[in-house]
């Protein structure tokens, strides 16, 4: 499979330049919305932060801020590349009707679609902590281990979702309602050590725990927790190749249904 992607990797180009194409066409911010979508989030977060202020009586700090906008960006890849990944393989029905390709290519052009997103907000970021009080340490290497980590299981999820989509369609719906009520019960906006004992059950949500230990390798310059990262392994890997497995069964019954 990996080795047909590769084959057809003009193809997965091709499908993300139109895709970010379509996106920003006749747009007059262009790409800045690229940037201006997550920063929504990342206000949102700061008003979330300054309620909390207020309510205990405690200043906000710099680095609580800091985590929040770096698990803010990571979640609006989240919710955008699984929003996406899901309706993909209904949108390229025609492609995927007439013209032979690893179909695993269409929900992967949608992630790496987000991705471009992604990383014009993150570049601002690390530039803002690199200049102040935050700075960048040792730990800040394990940053990209992180986030190969949470590709992985973003790929794998929309693997699974543009499947069940195809075959259900209400699942995008059921997406929708998952996506908008999810950064309710994943450490976003706040940190997980604010709930005590509660802690590891909330981190038990396998978005929060690979938020959480992003936000202590580059704002709190700690190295990951043993525990959660394996979990996080776990979970990343789990998901990647169940998502492989089930798409790559399915895929024989693709062009019927559509």
């Amino acid at each position: 499979m990996f080795k047909e992607i590769l084959q057809y990797r003009e193809l997965l180009y091709m499908l993300t330049l139109r895709d970010i194409k379509i996106r920003y066409k006749q747009s007059v911010m262009g790409f800045l919305w690229a940037f201006f979508l997550p920063m929504v989030i990342v206000a949102s977060g700061f008003v979330v932060k300054a309620a909390f202020s207020l309510t205990t009586g405690k200043p906000l700090q710099f680095q609580g801020l800091a985590a929040m906008a770096i698990k803010s960006i990571h979640w609006s890849l989240f919710i955008n590349s699984i929003r996406f990944a899901t309706n993909s393989l209904i949108q390229n029905g025609r492609l995927i009707v007439h013209i032979y390709f690893p179909r695993e290519i269409l929900p992967l052009s949608s992630v790496l679609v987000n991705l471009f997103d992604f990383f014009i907000p993150l570049f601002v970021i690390m530039f803002i902590f690199a200049v102040t009080g935050v700075g960048i340490s040792i730990y800040t290497l394990w940053f990209p281990v992180l986030l190969i980590l949470y590709i992985m299981f973003i790929v794998g999820a929309g693997l699974l979702l543009s499947c069940a989509n195809l075959f259900f369609r209400d699942v995008k719906y059921i997406v929708e309602v998952v996506l908008a009520f999810g950064i309710f019960f994943t450490p976003v906006f706040y940190d997980a050590s604010m709930f005590g004992k509660w802690e590891r059950i909330l981190l038990l949500n396998p978005v929060g725990s690979i938020l959480e230990s992003i936000s202590r390798v580059c704002v709190y310059h700690q190295s990951p927790d043993v525990f959660w990262l394996c979990y996080c392994v776990l979970w990343s890997a789990g998901i990647f190749f169940i998502g492989l497995r089930v798409f790559h069964k399915a895929e024989s019954f693709f062009s019927e249904i559509l």
